[in-house]
Protein backbone atom coordinates (compact mmCIF):
# COMPACT_ATOMS: atom_id res chain seq x y z
CA UNK A 1 0.00 0.00 0.00
CA UNK A 2 1.26 3.43 -1.34
CA UNK A 3 2.16 5.80 1.94
CA UNK A 4 0.36 8.75 2.01
CA UNK A 5 2.08 12.28 2.01
CA UNK A 6 1.25 15.48 3.22
CA UNK A 7 -0.18 17.91 1.10
CA UNK A 8 -0.23 21.63 0.77
CA UNK A 9 -3.60 21.50 0.63
CA UNK A 10 -3.62 19.76 4.05
CA UNK A 11 -1.52 22.23 5.82
CA UNK A 12 -3.42 24.98 4.81
CA UNK A 13 -6.15 23.42 6.74
CA UNK A 14 -4.54 22.72 9.27
CA UNK A 15 -3.19 26.05 9.45
CA UNK A 16 -6.77 27.53 9.40
CA UNK A 17 -8.50 25.11 11.92
CA UNK A 18 -5.48 26.55 14.16
CA UNK A 19 -6.19 29.48 13.72
CA UNK A 20 -10.12 29.69 14.05
CA UNK A 21 -10.60 27.20 16.90
CA UNK A 22 -13.47 25.99 15.19
CA UNK A 23 -13.71 23.45 12.12
CA UNK A 24 -17.30 25.47 11.38
CA UNK A 25 -15.47 28.78 10.73
CA UNK A 26 -12.46 27.07 9.22
CA UNK A 27 -14.40 25.06 6.69
CA UNK A 28 -16.10 28.92 6.01
CA UNK A 29 -12.74 30.33 5.62
CA UNK A 30 -10.83 27.62 2.84
CA UNK A 31 -14.74 27.50 1.16
CA UNK A 32 -14.80 23.80 1.85
CA UNK A 33 -17.06 21.86 3.80
CA UNK A 34 -16.82 20.86 7.47
CA UNK A 35 -16.65 17.12 6.75
CA UNK A 36 -13.85 17.23 4.00
CA UNK A 37 -11.63 19.54 6.61
CA UNK A 38 -11.98 17.04 9.60
CA UNK A 39 -11.28 14.28 6.91
CA UNK A 40 -8.07 16.15 5.47
CA UNK A 41 -7.34 16.75 9.10
CA UNK A 42 -7.51 12.97 9.95
CA UNK A 43 -5.07 12.21 6.84
CA UNK A 44 -2.64 14.45 8.13
CA UNK A 45 -2.64 13.53 11.35
CA UNK A 46 -2.11 9.77 10.23
CA UNK A 47 0.62 11.09 8.42
CA UNK A 48 2.36 12.74 10.85
CA UNK A 49 1.33 9.98 13.74
CA UNK A 50 0.03 12.21 16.07
CA UNK A 51 -3.37 14.08 17.29
CA UNK A 52 -2.89 17.30 16.75
CA UNK A 53 -6.37 18.95 18.23
CA UNK A 54 -7.62 18.33 21.48
CA UNK A 55 -10.64 16.03 21.30
CA UNK A 56 -14.54 17.37 22.21
CA UNK A 57 -15.01 20.83 21.99
CA UNK A 58 -13.13 23.51 20.40
CA UNK A 59 -10.16 22.67 18.05
CA UNK A 60 -7.25 23.47 20.51
CA UNK A 61 -3.97 22.17 19.86
CA UNK A 62 -1.98 19.70 21.28
CA UNK A 63 1.62 20.12 22.42
CA UNK A 64 2.46 18.80 19.69
CA UNK A 65 0.41 20.00 17.22
CA UNK A 66 1.55 24.05 18.05
CA UNK A 67 5.11 22.30 17.60
CA UNK A 68 3.83 21.32 13.86
CA UNK A 69 1.46 24.96 13.63
CA UNK A 70 5.13 26.79 13.00
CA UNK A 71 6.69 24.67 10.65
CA UNK A 72 3.64 24.12 8.88
CA UNK A 73 3.09 28.18 8.79
CA UNK A 74 6.96 28.14 7.39
CA UNK A 75 6.42 25.61 4.81
CA UNK A 76 3.16 27.80 3.37
CA UNK A 77 5.58 30.60 3.45
CA UNK A 78 7.74 29.12 1.45
CA UNK A 79 5.38 28.23 -1.20
CA UNK A 80 3.46 31.55 -1.24
CA UNK A 81 7.32 33.22 -1.85
CA UNK A 82 7.87 30.68 -4.63
CA UNK A 83 4.72 31.30 -5.94
CA UNK A 84 5.17 35.28 -6.07
CA UNK A 85 8.36 35.05 -7.53
CA UNK A 86 6.81 33.44 -10.75
CA UNK A 87 3.43 35.59 -10.94
CA UNK A 88 5.26 38.66 -10.46
CA UNK A 89 8.42 38.68 -11.79
CA UNK A 90 7.55 40.84 -14.86
CA UNK A 91 5.60 43.33 -12.89
CA UNK A 92 6.49 43.07 -9.27
CA UNK A 93 4.39 46.23 -8.28
CA UNK A 94 0.88 44.15 -9.03
CA UNK A 95 -1.48 42.78 -6.52
CA UNK A 96 -1.74 43.01 -2.56
CA UNK A 97 0.99 43.71 -0.29
CA UNK A 98 1.10 43.80 3.65
CA UNK A 99 2.75 46.20 5.39
CA UNK A 100 3.51 46.74 9.43
CA UNK A 101 4.37 49.73 10.50
CA UNK A 102 5.86 51.56 14.07
CA UNK A 103 3.26 53.87 15.45
CA UNK A 104 6.00 56.36 15.64
CA UNK A 105 6.41 56.58 11.76
CA UNK A 106 3.27 55.47 9.63
CA UNK A 107 1.79 58.86 10.03
CA UNK A 108 4.36 60.60 9.19
CA UNK A 109 5.93 58.68 6.25
CA UNK A 110 3.16 56.61 4.51
CA UNK A 111 0.60 59.22 2.82
CA UNK A 112 3.54 59.98 0.81
CA UNK A 113 4.26 56.77 -0.32
CA UNK A 114 0.41 55.51 -0.65
CA UNK A 115 -0.65 58.57 -2.74
CA UNK A 116 2.30 57.96 -5.05
CA UNK A 117 2.17 54.08 -5.56
CA UNK A 118 -1.71 54.85 -6.03
CA UNK A 119 -0.67 57.28 -9.11
CA UNK A 120 2.62 55.44 -10.43
CA UNK A 121 1.10 51.49 -9.60
CA UNK A 122 -2.82 51.69 -9.47
CA UNK A 123 -2.61 47.52 -9.82
CA UNK A 124 -0.88 47.20 -6.54
CA UNK A 125 -2.74 47.32 -3.22
CA UNK A 126 -1.38 47.74 0.14
CA UNK A 127 -2.51 46.64 3.10
CA UNK A 128 -0.97 48.68 6.10
CA UNK A 129 -0.93 47.63 9.63
CA UNK A 130 0.79 49.56 13.46
CA UNK A 131 2.04 47.45 15.69
CA UNK A 132 4.83 47.70 18.79
CA UNK A 133 8.46 46.93 17.20
CA UNK A 134 8.10 43.12 18.80
CA UNK A 135 5.14 42.48 17.69
CA UNK A 136 6.12 43.39 14.06
CA UNK A 137 9.03 41.44 14.15
CA UNK A 138 7.36 38.09 14.68
CA UNK A 139 4.55 38.81 12.47
CA UNK A 140 7.02 39.48 10.01
CA UNK A 141 8.53 36.04 10.49
CA UNK A 142 4.88 34.25 10.98
CA UNK A 143 3.62 35.81 7.67
CA UNK A 144 1.27 38.25 9.03
CA UNK A 145 3.06 41.25 7.47
CA UNK A 146 5.23 40.51 3.83
CA UNK A 147 7.16 43.91 4.56
CA UNK A 148 7.37 45.98 8.06
CA UNK A 149 8.95 49.48 8.16
CA UNK A 150 10.89 49.95 11.39
CA UNK A 151 13.56 51.85 13.26
CA UNK A 152 16.82 49.68 13.12
CA UNK A 153 17.81 47.37 14.22
CA UNK A 154 14.98 44.95 14.55
CA UNK A 155 16.34 41.94 16.37
CA UNK A 156 15.18 38.22 15.50
CA UNK A 157 14.08 36.11 12.03
CA UNK A 158 15.72 35.90 9.38
CA UNK A 159 14.94 38.78 7.58
CA UNK A 160 16.54 41.24 4.72
CA UNK A 161 17.06 44.45 6.04
CA UNK A 162 17.35 47.46 3.70
CA UNK A 163 18.48 50.69 5.12
CA UNK A 164 16.38 53.81 4.25
CA UNK A 165 17.62 57.02 5.78
CA UNK A 166 18.97 58.25 9.15
CA UNK A 167 16.67 60.77 10.81
CA UNK A 168 17.82 63.15 13.11
CA UNK A 169 16.30 63.88 16.67
CA UNK A 170 15.21 67.02 17.61
CA UNK A 171 14.88 68.55 21.90
CA UNK A 172 11.80 69.48 22.15
CA UNK A 173 10.99 71.77 25.24
CA UNK A 174 8.71 73.95 27.04
CA UNK A 175 8.32 77.47 25.56
CA UNK A 176 10.02 79.13 28.59
CA UNK A 177 12.50 76.92 28.97
CA UNK A 178 15.97 78.36 29.35
CA UNK A 179 17.59 76.32 26.71
CA UNK A 180 14.90 77.54 24.58
CA UNK A 181 17.53 80.89 24.09
CA UNK A 182 19.67 78.39 22.00
CA UNK A 183 19.62 78.28 18.31
CA UNK A 184 21.42 74.81 18.32
CA UNK A 185 21.74 72.48 21.69
CA UNK A 186 25.28 70.92 22.41
CA UNK A 187 25.41 67.42 23.86
CA UNK A 188 26.80 68.85 27.17
CA UNK A 189 23.61 71.45 27.32
CA UNK A 190 21.66 68.48 28.43
CA UNK A 191 23.70 67.35 31.18
CA UNK A 192 21.73 66.75 34.15
CA UNK A 193 18.67 67.48 32.32
CA UNK A 194 15.06 64.87 32.30
CA UNK A 195 14.57 63.12 29.45
CA UNK A 196 11.25 62.10 28.55
CA UNK A 197 10.97 58.66 27.04
CA UNK A 198 8.33 55.97 25.39
CA UNK A 199 7.02 52.86 26.64
CA UNK A 200 10.48 50.27 27.17
CA UNK A 201 8.63 48.44 23.79
CA UNK A 202 9.26 50.87 21.49
CA UNK A 203 13.07 51.04 19.88
CA UNK A 204 13.07 55.02 20.40
CA UNK A 205 12.68 54.30 24.35
CA UNK A 206 16.25 52.59 23.94
CA UNK A 207 17.64 55.00 21.98
CA UNK A 208 17.20 57.73 24.72
CA UNK A 209 18.17 55.97 27.31
CA UNK A 210 21.28 55.37 25.37
CA UNK A 211 21.59 59.28 24.69
CA UNK A 212 21.05 59.85 28.36
CA UNK A 213 23.63 57.67 29.44
CA UNK A 214 26.20 59.24 27.32
CA UNK A 215 25.54 63.00 28.10
CA UNK A 216 24.75 62.48 31.81
CA UNK A 217 21.14 63.15 31.54
CA UNK A 218 18.04 61.06 33.61
CA UNK A 219 15.30 59.52 32.29
CA UNK A 220 12.00 60.08 33.69
CA UNK A 221 10.85 56.23 33.77
CA UNK A 222 7.33 57.10 35.83
CA UNK A 223 5.90 59.72 32.56
CA UNK A 224 6.49 57.16 29.80
CA UNK A 225 4.55 58.13 26.89
CA UNK A 226 2.38 56.13 24.83
CA UNK A 227 2.84 58.29 21.73
CA UNK A 228 5.13 60.45 20.43
CA UNK A 229 2.04 63.18 20.72
CA UNK A 230 2.53 62.18 24.60
CA UNK A 231 6.04 63.28 25.24
CA UNK A 232 5.81 66.19 23.30
CA UNK A 233 2.44 67.33 25.31
CA UNK A 234 4.74 66.69 28.89
CA UNK A 235 7.62 68.72 27.70
CA UNK A 236 5.40 71.48 26.54
CA UNK A 237 3.97 71.20 30.40
CA UNK A 238 7.25 71.78 31.46
CA UNK A 239 7.69 67.89 32.86
CA UNK A 240 10.98 67.27 30.83
CA UNK A 241 12.96 67.53 28.05
CA UNK A 242 11.57 65.36 24.56
CA UNK A 243 13.89 63.74 21.94
CA UNK A 244 11.91 63.71 18.70
CA UNK A 245 12.33 62.56 15.51
CA UNK A 246 12.57 64.88 12.19
CA UNK A 247 9.75 63.22 10.49
CA UNK A 248 7.32 64.30 13.52
CA UNK A 249 8.67 67.90 13.93
CA UNK A 250 8.58 68.76 10.58
CA UNK A 251 4.84 67.48 10.14
CA UNK A 252 3.14 68.30 13.67
CA UNK A 253 5.13 70.73 15.32
CA UNK A 254 4.79 74.92 14.35
CA UNK A 255 6.20 78.35 15.49
CA UNK A 256 4.15 79.47 18.44
CA UNK A 257 2.98 75.63 19.19
CA UNK A 258 3.18 74.79 22.99
CA UNK A 259 6.77 73.83 22.63
CA UNK A 260 9.93 75.25 21.02
CA UNK A 261 12.08 72.75 18.73
CA UNK A 262 16.08 72.64 18.26
CA UNK A 263 18.28 70.47 16.49
CA UNK A 264 21.25 68.86 17.99
CA UNK A 265 24.83 70.20 17.55
CA UNK A 266 27.17 67.89 15.60
CA UNK A 267 24.10 64.90 14.15
CA UNK A 268 25.16 62.47 16.99
CA UNK A 269 22.04 61.27 17.76
CA UNK A 270 19.50 59.99 15.13
CA UNK A 271 17.73 57.29 14.33
CA UNK A 272 18.03 54.46 11.66
CA UNK A 273 14.58 53.68 9.19
CA UNK A 274 14.55 50.24 7.57
CA UNK A 275 11.99 48.22 5.55
CA UNK A 276 12.65 44.19 6.25
CA UNK A 277 11.31 41.17 4.63
CA UNK A 278 11.36 37.45 4.87
CA UNK A 279 14.94 36.62 3.26
CA UNK A 280 14.56 34.53 0.42
CA UNK A 281 10.93 36.57 -0.06
CA UNK A 282 10.04 35.83 -4.12
CA UNK A 283 8.49 39.28 -4.33
CA UNK A 284 11.98 40.65 -3.11
CA UNK A 285 12.29 42.93 -6.37
CA UNK A 286 9.00 44.82 -5.51
CA UNK A 287 10.22 45.06 -2.12
CA UNK A 288 13.56 47.01 -3.21
CA UNK A 289 10.91 49.19 -5.43
CA UNK A 290 9.11 50.20 -2.50
CA UNK A 291 12.36 50.80 -0.20
CA UNK A 292 13.44 53.41 -3.22
CA UNK A 293 10.13 54.91 -2.90
CA UNK A 294 10.45 55.10 0.92
CA UNK A 295 13.95 56.81 0.28
CA UNK A 296 12.35 59.61 -2.10
CA UNK A 297 9.51 60.65 0.20
CA UNK A 298 11.99 60.55 3.18
CA UNK A 299 13.45 63.06 4.75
Amino acid sequence: MARLKTTIRQLSYFVALAEEGSFTRAAERMGISQPSLSQQIRILETIVGTTLFERGGPAILTPLGRDLLDKARRILLDVADLEDFGTTSSDPLIGTIRLGVSPTLGAYLLPGLVARLHREHPALRVHVREGLPTALASGLASGIHDLILAQLPVPGGAFHSERLFREPLYVAMATDHPLGAKAIIAPADLRGANLLTLLPEYRLSEQIAAIAADVEATVLRDYEGTSLDAIRQMAGMNMGLALLPELYVRQEIREGDDVTVRPIKGGRYYREIGLLWRQGAGRAPAYGLIADLLRAVGP
